[in-house]
């Protein structure tokens, strides 16, 4: 879910560098500085006095920020987003299994779509259908009727693509477990967090440290980040900072500190560790998606959320953080 601090990944490996910057009214391309010596003055003198403006002239108020984003929109989405999870989960905390079950058919729709385009077919209905009872299993069940559930569905995923012949059986099967394991699964211990009585706190505490990651290094990045900026991984996200990061990192802490300490109360060195532990696996989260859009040769999963892109790419950091936050609050704060 992390907001990449120097904007949307590029389309491709080759787009990594940008479109070429649009040239400002009133300037000239090298090629045509010969036809602009030779041009009378006075057919340059309207475009000499319109240069100063262009090039002083700001930016749209509100629309775009640095990183290409449409600033205002993607606050108010997020803003929307997050007031739905603390509706949920302060009310009646089962609604909120509504809530990602929804995401999760959306993500996974916006996945299958992604990988058709390398026409690799996702079962979408065994894996909708078995990702669904994952999480309700989780939920109410308990672990065991959990995994009993998935391993089902990987049954149930071999059998539906037989009726479409050899050709391509195995990347379509493969692609529909590996669906199965990032969604739903992943997924699934965030109901392990919400299934005990103090469930709404533990992924309270969850969604705000990943958020911690995402602002903290959307801020660090572009305040930073920029003109001697340090790539974290520039094969992977090329405008990915180790300035970023150490914002994230910051953010973390100090939302891991806070929430542990305040929600469940535990002991600020556990909140710490839970925040140290965030920012590694939300920037994972980060790299994994990168490279999963760069190999599908795609810049987002889809455009439902203005300013945001898609809701996998909302998602991206919150489904390898949510195992990492279950087992340390397993760990440090008893189940009440």
């Amino acid at each position: 879910m992390a907001i990449d601090p120097a904007g949307p990944e590029p389309k491709g490996a080759t787009a990594a560098q940008g479109p070429e910057p649009a040239q400002p009214p009133g300037t000239l391309e090298a090629s045509q500085a010969p036809e602009a010596a030779n041009a009378p003055q006075a057919a340059n003198a309207p475009q000499a006095a319109n240069a100063p403006q262009a090039a002083n002239a700001p930016e749209a108020p509100g629309r775009v920020s640095r990183t290409g984003r449409n600033l205002p929109a993607a606050i108010g989405v997020g803003a929307a987003l997050g007031g739905l999870v603390i509706l949920t989960l302060l009310t009646v905390k089962a609604t909120f299994l509504l809530y990602v079950g929804a995401a999760f058919a959306v993500a996974l729709t916006e996945l299958a779509a992604a990988f058709a385009k390398r026409k690799i077919n996702i079962p979408v209905i065994p894996v909708a259908a078995g990702g669904a009872a994952v999480l309700v299993c989780m939920y109410w069940l308990g672990s065991r009727a959990a995994l009993a559930a998935l391993a089902l569905t990987v049954v149930a995923i071999f059998a539906w693509r037989l009726p479409g012949g050899p050709s391509g059986y195995v990347k379509d099967v493969t692609a529909g477990v590996f669906a199965l394991i990032y969604l739903p699964f992943l997924a699934s211990f965030v109901m392990a967090m919400l299934s005990p009585a103090d469930g709404p706190r533990r992924v309270l505490t969850f969604v705000i440290v990943t958020i911690c990651s995402d602002i903290g290094g959307y801020f660090a990045g572009i305040t930073f980040g920029r003109g001697g900026r340090h790539p974290m991984a520039p094969v992977v996200s090329p405008k990915k900072t180790w300035e970023g990061f150490a914002g994230s990192a910051v953010a973390c802490l100090a939302g891991g500190a806070l929430t542990v300490t305040l929600l469940l109360h535990g002991h600020v060195w556990q909140g710490l560790l839970v925040g140290a532990a965030a920012v590694l696996a939300a920037t994972l989260g980060d790299l994994v998606e990168s490279m999963i859009k760069r190999d599908l040769e795609i810049k987002d999963m889809g455009t439902l959320l203005p300013g945001h892109g898609g809701i996998l790419d909302r998602l991206d950091s919150l489904l390898v953080v949510a195992p990492v936050v279950w087992l340390l609050l397993f760990l440090f704060i008893p189940v009440r």
